[in-house]
């Protein structure tokens, strides 16, 4: 059995890791509300986005547009895979990476060439690892709230390739956040562009689009897809929080468990010792007469 100092030693060691753990756990937990709250906060722009994009179906401008031009057999497509940058948050990388190999074994299989960009350290890693695999651009150390030069350099990489005829699809592969105890490793087409039918107000209905609706429909496409690709980082980052939190309470409640433990075997070991003290002493006494 180990003495009492090495485990003293050891209960130290662990509750330092449990203050640590802990730590990260409420760090996570406020970072995630603050990533639904930046999510939540995009849904009237969506909402807006289809409703005019569905006035303008109404009307045939979206058979015209590149941008929603189908393909009826895909050739190639771009992968848009979102990973971590720091690990530590469960099953998280693993999900998504092991749905990112699937299609990237389906499009083989289909002889369908395929691109990738790639978010996140670890997702940068493991494409790296894999043979074969083109890569358009990586990124990573994105903000929580990506909507600056990176949101649209992301947006910009996959619409210039859709757009030069480089790829017939661009699919982005992330973890949706349901719930906080249901975060799924999904599979979403953005382009060609695609929108939800919605009812459409009568303020859209009588509006007069300036200059002219094909400019009107080139913008807010682009700004639905930025935003679909907007809702994707911030959902896929709220999935990372919640998991690296429910990851970290694991590990803190591990931690207490094993201090628990060791903090028992300590008192054991104490009491042990101080019975041989005991049983020593009278001993000599007894040899003593």
């Amino acid at each position: 059995m180990p003495s009492t100092r090495a485990l003293k030693t050891r209960i130290r060691s662990v509750k330092s890791t449990k203050q640590i753990t802990k730590a990260m756990q409420l760090v996570a937990a406020s970072k995630m509300r603050k990533a639904q709250d930046a999510e939540k906060a995009s849904a009237p722009y969506t909402k807006l986005a289809n409703e005019i994009l569905t006035h303008l179906a109404s009307q045939g401008e979206t058979d015209r547009h590149p941008l929603f031009a189908a393909k009826e057999k895909i050739a190639s497509r771009l992968l848009i895979v979102i990973a971590t940058d720091k690990g530590l948050a469960g099953a998280y990388d693993a999900n998504v990476l092991k749905l990112y190999a699937k299609n990237l074994l389906e499009d083989d299989t289909a002889g369908v060439k395929n691109k990738t960009i790639t978010v996140g350290r670890r997702a940068n890693r493991f494409v790296a690892k894999v043979k074969g695999v083109e890569v358009v651009a990586a990124y990573q150390d994105l903000p929580d709230d990506p909507s600056g030069a990176q949101l649209h350099a992301i947006t910009d990489a996959a619409m210039d390739a859709f757009k030069a005829g480089d790829v017939d699809a661009v699919d982005i592969v992330f973890t949706e956040f349901i719930s906080s105890v249901n975060q799924q490793a999904t599979v979403q087409r953005i382009l060609p562009a695609g929108y939800e039918k919605v009812e459409v107000s009568e303020n859209i209905r009588e509006a007069e689009f300036e200059p002219s609706a094909e400019e009107v429909l080139e913008a807010v496409t682009y700004r639905l897809v930025e935003a679909q690709v907007y809702h994707a980082l911030l959902t896929a980052r709220a999935s990372e929080y919640i998991m690296r939190m429910l990851a970290m309470k694991n590990a803190t409640d591990n931690a207490s468990d094993l201090i628990d433990d060791l903090t028992l075997a300590m008192n054991k070991a104490r009491q042990g010792a101080i019975t041989q003290e005991l049983a020593e002493i009278s001993g000599g006494a007894e040899a003593m007469k």
